[in-house]
């Protein structure tokens, strides 16, 4: 019997304005996949906006930046599915002239957000800066008018930014690979421990459905992403999306979570964060073979 709006379940899900995300919940947006009796009340807000919320364990499942999760673990675990994971790149330092990255210490750098993954990524590699949080798609614009020294940039401006003739000091997801030969998760995708642990396996599920019906529907996944361009073209939209929904995405394989464990320690170890959370991960229902 097919359940009535009324019958279904409402999961309140976070996730941001950009196009990996939007592509990622296409299926879930249109219906076109099996809801497992759920309904997903979506709310969409920039990242550093998600992590706040999820500070006050408001949603049911949310984006966050991987570099909060040490203070939410208590209350969300991290779901398999929906990670945003970078592989050889990662946010990047630009700005007008160039400059090493010992140039950077101590001056003063427009950030995305303090409990961005970015910002965490940037205090390892660089140490002391001083950061001036902002909305990250104001962040070019402040480094060309001079109103800092430099820029943290994330989502499509790491592929942009040389159209406004800015010059990138470092790439911290390359950063990250020569030290490690690890991935780099940047965001995560966590489900609210106030749901029973069958929920929690539903959402998961459903979760994946969706990203795996985008990627075999990508043209029609493209589409509905596209209106979160914010002026980026067609081809570069999708090599955008392509970065950061892959299998990793998919699957949070163990060098993912090995590299999560090593940036937490080594914040933990600088004085960054305040304790290494614990590693408790959700999966969906494996796949009918």
């Amino acid at each position: 019997m097919t359940n009535t709006a009324e019958q279904l379940q409402t999961i309140s899900v976070g996730h941001t304005p950009d196009m990996d995300d939007a592509f990622m919940f296409y299926a879930i947006a249109d219906g076109l996949i099996d809801m497992q009796g759920m309904k997903f009340n979506h709310i969409v807000e920039d990242i550093q906006a998600l992590n706040e919320r999820a500070l006050r364990a408001e949603l049911d499942m949310t984006a966050v930046s991987a570099a909060s999760y040490h203070t939410i673990c208590d209350d969300y675990a991290i779901l398999s599915v929906g990670s945003s994971v970078g592989v050889n790149y990662g946010p990047l330092i630009i700005s007008k002239t160039a400059q090493s990255v010992e140039d950077l210490k101590g001056k003063k750098i427009a950030v995305p957000g303090l409990q961005t993954t970015a910002y965490l990524l940037m205090r390892l590699a660089v140490g002391e800066v001083e950061a001036i949080p902002m909305p990250f798609s104001d962040i070019p614009q402040a480094v060309l008018d001079g109103k800092v020294d430099a820029g943290l940039v994330i989502h499509e401006w790491q592929l942009t930014y040389h159209d406004s003739g800015l010059l990138p000091i470092i790439d911290l997801g390359n950063w990250w690979h020569q030290q490690y030969k690890l991935p780099i998760p940047l965001g995560l995708n966590l489900i609210n421990r106030r749901l029973s642990p069958e929920d929690q396996v539903r959402v998961a599920t459903v979760f994946r459905d969706s990203v795996l019906y985008s990627l075999t529907h990508q043209e029609k996944a493209m589409e509905y992403a596209m209106q979160y361009a914010r002026g980026t073209d067609v081809k570069r939209s999708k090599q955008f999306v392509a970065m950061y929904v892959n299998e990793d995405t998919l699957t949070f394989n163990e060098d993912c979570r090995k590299a999560l464990e090593i940036l937490y320690t080594n914040a933990f170890n600088q004085g960054l964060i305040d304790r290494i959370p614990p590693r408790d991960i959700v999966e969906p229902t494996p796949i009918a073979e």
